[in-house]
């Protein structure tokens, strides 16, 4: 490696040099936020009276068969694309702005900058450009230097910005010398790697000066690609990651590529990675796969495979009749949670081990199971272990029936909700405001009256039948009657005062009578939700309960509970369900109400309660245990105190007043491997720490 000092203008003047972005480098991704930073230092330069250097970062490239930066040559940039790029399109802006022969500051002619900084004059083709970038966006930056139209793939990014440039330089007016000078004083560490001397794959992994965040599909891609010769980089990169790239686009590919990694990983590994460390993932999983005889190769055409998969799913490019609809609803639904195993789901229908009315209809069941959960407010983070793992257990051999009844055999915050537990709620809970996704929840069910063709809903809102008003006039305090506050309290956001309307201005606060018979009002509504408010003679509690107990009917229909054949649900389903013993806090009197530690117990349970909405009590023969995911904390009475066992390594534990213990492997029935005493009121904060521990391993190891 060799480091030195430059300023930026001199290593682009060098004759005949030429900077390439190689294939394993990201795309041009800076956006106007770091346009802007950028152009404020510049100008900031220009107007220092002391002409000091600015700082803008490095330049580190690959020297090309390790020849020098007087010859022909191409140096293959490993970090500083994004600086290069944006200050080459600040140089060919201004050029434009400049007349023929106008000068303002020495070097900075029209001519001087386009044939010093931005191309090699006497070369032809490719190598008369200072600057060349990958595909995506060669093309583009070259229109710009030629002031030719852009190419009809242009890159976004160049564009935008360029274009950015041009008009804050319009209006820079007598600042143009400014700006010259503060582009002069652009300083870099010029960084020379070779090859056989350097590991550029661990210098651009630490490398990332003064830009934006490298994305994993960056660091992944060039984990791939950076090590192989020219001629392989390009190949494997227009085979199979630039396929990827314009598969996405150039939006999509930025927002979406990480998280689709992020999933394919989930699938390969049966654990959900965590966001900081998709990168380390990756690079474990890939080493392990060449240690089997696999090749890069096979890892890019995998991932490519379900870079196929992911953009029919998640963006909505499928193409089948049957499929579209079902991975629009997934998408209004914003189960991204779920893509893991809709993912493999989809990787074996394309391999013929589900048929396609199988396929729909496991998708619509993971669906139903996101959905009834947000509905009986059981918590979304755990969900991510859930996919991640689930198909690890399932039998393809009876793929459907397998399927079904691994849902139906998921516990605690993990579970499916049923039928009656689903139906409840959607009668009694909030589902307005609650629930973010309610225009996707009415959407449904209104649809599910319109079997034959899906009615568009762009032009419906959401209705109140009973107004939001908390002043309500008095014909709607008559209406609901003497209690009318508590039943808008208590109802206005359930599902039996909620439908859709394309007159929902026009509703406003009139009375029920008047949006029913008011024209397009409620009777004469053709949609499946209004469907018997016409035939209503008044809008009051009873007849809200009533419409929620309808529609919930339908909603348990829209969104199923898994069938399990009944011959497999006895002889798999908790074979022990007829032996099991429920307990409660009534079979431990000594820590319920009236017991001599009730007090003691009453003030622990609260606090740990109050650690995650997700968390819940069970009692077990001789203790209470507390789940999120799992079993993190248990507490059982003993003659005096609280016996508490943590689940958590022991060695992880932070136990600065040395209360606990660590469990004797012998005396270790279940995962706990530590425990304390607590006796007095006065040690619970610092007791709850240590049960904090316990739960937050937990959730770390979730994630």
């Amino acid at each position: 490696m060799k480091a030195n000092d430059a300023y930026l203008l001199d290593l682009l003047r060098i004759s005949r040099v030429q900077y390439t972005v190689p294939v394993f480098q990201r795309t041009y991704s800076w956006g106007i936020k770091e346009c802007q930073e950028l152009w404020e230092d510049i100008i900031s330069a220009g107007r220092s009276v002391k002409d000091h250097p600015h700082f803008l970062g490095s330049i580190v490239y690959i020297e090309k068969d390790f020849t020098t930066s007087t010859e022909n040559s191409a140096h293959l940039i490993v970090d500083g694309q994004q600086r290069l790029t944006t200050v080459s399109l600040i140089l060919e802006a201004l050029a434009r702005k400049l007349n023929e022969g106008e000068e303002p500051v020495d070097g900075f002619s029209r001519n001087k900058i386009r044939n010093y900084y931005l191309t090699n004059s006497e070369e032809q083709d490719e190598y008369r450009y200072k600057l060349i970038l990958s595909d995506t966006d060669k093309d583009s930056l070259k229109a710009i230097i030629d002031q030719s139209e852009m190419p009809n793939e242009f890159s976004t990014r160049i564009k935008e910005n360029f274009d950015w440039f041009v008009n804050k330089i319009e209006i820079i007016n007598d600042d143009i010398a400014i700006l010259c000078r503060g582009i002069a004083n652009l300083s870099v560490v010029d960084v020379k790697l070779e090859r056989k001397m350097d590991n550029p794959q661990l210098i651009f992994e630490s490398m990332n000066s003064k830009g934006l965040e490298l994305s994993k599909a960056d660091l992944i891609r060039n984990f791939v690609l950076m090590d192989l010769d020219l001629n392989e980089q390009n190949r494997l990169y227009c085979r199979y990651w630039r396929q990827m790239e314009e598969l996405f686009g150039q939006e999509n590919y930025t927002e979406h590529f990480d998280a689709f990694i992020r999933h394919y990983l989930t699938i390969k590994t049966r654990k959900l990675p965590k966001k900081a460390e998709v990168y380390d993932v990756f690079k474990k999983y890939a080493r392990e796969f060449n240690a089997d005889e696999g090749s890069i190769e096979e890892i890019l055409a995998d991932i490519k495979t379900f870079s196929g998969y992911y953009c029919n799913i998640a963006l909505k490019k499928e193409k089948d009749k049957n499929l579209v609809p079902i991975f629009e609803d997934l998408t209004d639904l914003v189960a991204n949670v779920a893509y893991p195993l809709v993912l493999e789901f989809y990787s074996d229908f394309e391999n013929g081990l589900l048929k396609n009315h199988e396929l729909c209809l496991l998708v619509r069941l993971i669906e139903s199971y996101v959905f009834r959960r947000a509905i009986c407010g059981l918590p979304p983070n755990s969900m991510d272990n859930t996919f991640a793992s689930f198909a690890e257990k399932l039998d393809k051999e009876n793929y459907m029936d397998s399927v079904q009844l691994q849902f139906v055999l998921l516990k605690n915050n993990k579970r499916f909700p049923d039928d009656e537990e689903f139906s409840k709620k959607l009668i009694k809970e909030d589902v307005y405001t609650n629930f973010k996704r309610r225009l996707y929840f009415l959407g449904k069910l209104e649809n599910y009256g319109h079997k034959k063709e899906k009615i568009p809903l762009d032009d419906y809102t959401i209705e109140h039948i009973m107004p939001q008003n908390q002043e309500l006039s008095k014909e709607w305090q008559q209406s609901l009657g003497e209690d009318w506050k508590d039943v808008q309290k208590e109802l206005l956001h359930t599902l039996g005062n909620l439908t859709l309307s394309g007159y929902n201005s026009e509703y406003g606060d009139k009375s029920f009578a008047e949006k029913r018979d008011m024209p397009g009002g409620f009777k004469e509504s053709l949609l499946f939700l209004n469907q018997g408010l016409g035939n209503e003679m008044d809008w009051n509690r009873d007849s809200i309960i009533r419409r929620a107990e309808k529609y919930a009917g339908v909603a348990v229909e829209v969104w199923p509970y898994p069938k399990v054949p009944h011959g497999i649900l006895n002889t798999d389903l908790d074979l022990n369900s007829q032996n099991k013993v429920e307990y409660s806090i009534k079979d431990h009197p000594t820590i319920d109400e009236g017991g001599v530690l009730h007090k003691l117990y009453s003030d622990i349970h609260r606090k740990i309660m109050n650690l995650d909405p997700c968390v819940l009590r069970e009692f077990r023969k001789n203790y209470a245990v507390y789940i999120a995911e799992e079993i993190f904390v248990s507490v059982g009475a003993v003659s005096n105190g609280l016996s508490i066992s943590l689940y958590i390594p022991y060695f992880e534990l932070q136990d600065t007043k040395s209360m606990t213990r660590q469990i004797p492997r012998s005396y270790n029935w279940g995962r706990a491997e530590a425990d304390l005493l607590l006796q007095e009121p006065d040690e619970i904060p610092y007791v709850m720490s240590l049960i904090h521990q316990a739960f937050r391993h937990q959730k770390e190891k979730g994630n």
